[in-house]
Formats: structure tokens, sequence, C-alpha cells
């Protein structure tokens, strides 16, 4: 299974991306998929979550700007953020989990700034 990550790029203070994850090389159907963000030189942190069955959970620090979405069939996962703000700069990287197997994109840089 790889996970494909794909929208990061240049954004202005206010400005919004949309980010893709696609899962490939897989058949199966994946419980969790989400999206985390690390800075360098600091720990990765989770921003989203949202289950086979639809609930969805965001870090504080994002609700309201961004909005996380699935397509199942498709194997993918969205994250349209809005409002982006300079401290939203960071690399972000898929995860998809099956059972207890966890599953990581390369990551897609986002760079917020004017």
């Amino acid at each position: 299974v790889q996970l494909q990550a794909s929208g990061g790029g240049l954004v202005q203070p206010g400005g919004s991306l949309t980010l893709s994850c696609v899962a490939s090389g897989s058949i199966f159907s994946f419980n969790d998929m989400g999206w985390y963000r690390q800075v360098p030189g600091k720990q990765r942190e989770w921003v989203a979550t949202i289950t086979s069955g639809g609930a969805i959970n965001y870090i504080e620090a994002v609700k309201g700007r961004f909005t996380i979405s699935r397509d199942s069939a498709k194997n993918t996962v969205y994250l349209r953020m809005n409002s982006l703000k300079p401290e939203d700069t960071a690399i972000y990287y898929c995860n998809f989990n099956r059972g207890s197997v966890n599953y990581w994109g390369q990551g897609t840089l986002v760079t917020v700034s004017s």
C-alpha cells in the first residue's frame, strides 16, 4: 500500500489550499483517514481525522478553518484549508489505518507567507 499526498504549495496568509491523499495497491477499505503536520525540528502533530463512519475531529487550532472529507470508494482523503495562517506552515502527512496497521504518505509542504 502506498499513499500519495499532493496539493501543497506557497500561499499568502488568508488564502486556501486543498490537500489530497490517495492510496494505491489496496483493494480493501481503511478505517480512519487523517492528516498530521510537522515543522522541522518539532514533533509531528495530529491535525484531523475522519472515521469510516464519518465521525470527524480536529485539533483546536484549525477548527472552523479546515475541513476533512473522504471518498472511501477511491481510498482518498482531502483537507480543505481556508484562512491559512503563517503558523500553519508545515509538511502535511496523510495517515490511513486498517486495524493496527498505519500507513503514511510522503508529505506535502504547505508554506503560508506573504
